[in-house]
């Protein structure tokens, strides 16, 4: 089986990496040569355009940023026209619901087969192929691609066949991250505004309550203050909530946090601090309760 894989950042790297040691041969393109180059060297053909990297690939894997970078890759890149009638797309990044939708009826129209399967886990998870993988399309689809999935991650969660039902569970998941951060972040300035150490509140927390990867991982980087280099950007976050703020419109959902959340997102960005690693957004509780100085020694 020939891969195309377009997107070769934090996450796309490490999951194109996995796939060469499993033996999967790897047609790879990034807007960026420095990341080909890297991955060429353990075994990727590595390509000028999307189109080349899509060319002769039975299945081809996108992990991009947003709605906008995937629409001009896959589309005005050339790399859905370069495909064979009947190939897989298969869809890693996390987008809008209107997106996948377009992309589903773009898929219908040139005779490939498309399916939606964004991901959870940061960095080190991809690296250990031990993602989670949300997964929705036609079923006999999923289970062509599975092997692929059984490389890149722990578990394959199927959400039906639909493809933008993953999507929305990707988007309903970063927003219960967002809002893991946002407690621990209010938390954590409550306890340091009567004299108990954030840092001291958070390793208690993390530990003897909310001992899972979400708040662990986020809870430590908002106790030491360390939000370089990013896991996952806090612009890429806001982003997200803004999408499921969009999703729950969609359906008439209320999301009252959301809209917290979004505010609270853009004051970190207004803050210049969107390239920062998300559990920076700790930084705009503590600028409010006047902790900002504290935090940062």
């Amino acid at each position: 089986m020939t891969i195309g894989f377009l997107g070769l950042g934090t996450m796309g790297s490490p999951m194109a990496i996995n796939l060469i040691k499993a033996g999967f041969s790897l047609q790879v393109w990034n807007r960026s040569r420095g990341p080909v180059d890297t991955v060429a060297k353990v075994g990727a053909q590595a390509c000028d355009t999307p189109a080349d990297a899509a060319r002769g690939a039975d299945v081809l894997i996108a992990m991009l940023a947003d709605d906008d970078t995937s629409r001009v890759v896959l589309n005005d890149g050339g790399a859905l026209a370069a495909l064979a009638r009947g190939a897989i797309v298969v869809n890693m990044a996390t987008v809008s619901l209107d997106f996948a939708r377009e992309m589903q009826a773009k898929c219908d129209a040139l005779g490939l087969r498309y399916i939606a399967a964004p991901v959870l886990g940061r960095v080190n998870v991809a690296q250990a192929g031990k993602l989670n993988i949300l997964a929705a399309g036609a079923s006999d689809t999923l289970a062509q691609v599975q092997p692929i999935f059984d490389v890149l991650g722990q578990r394959t969660w199927r959400f039906g066949d639909v493809p933008e039902q993953a999507n929305v569970v990707k988007l309903a998941s970063n927003f219960m991250i967002a809002s893991a951060i946002e407690t621990m972040s209010e938390a954590a300035a409550l306890t340091q505004g009567h004299g108990v150490p954030g840092a001291d509140f958070l390793d208690m927390i993390t530990t003897a309550v909310f001992a899972v990867p979400a708040y662990t991982g986020y809870g430590g980087a908002i106790a030491k203050q360390v939000f370089e280099p990013a896991g996952f950007k806090l612009a890429l976050g806001a982003k997200d909530v803004r999408l499921a703020l969009l999703a729950g419109e969609a359906a008439n959902v209320p999301m009252p946090f959301g809209t917290v959340l979004r505010d609270n997102h853009l004051d970190s960005l207004a803050h210049g601090e969107g390239h920062l690693d998300w559990a920076a957004l700790s930084k705009v509780a503590a600028r409010r309760a006047g902790q900002e100085d504290a935090a940062a020694d």
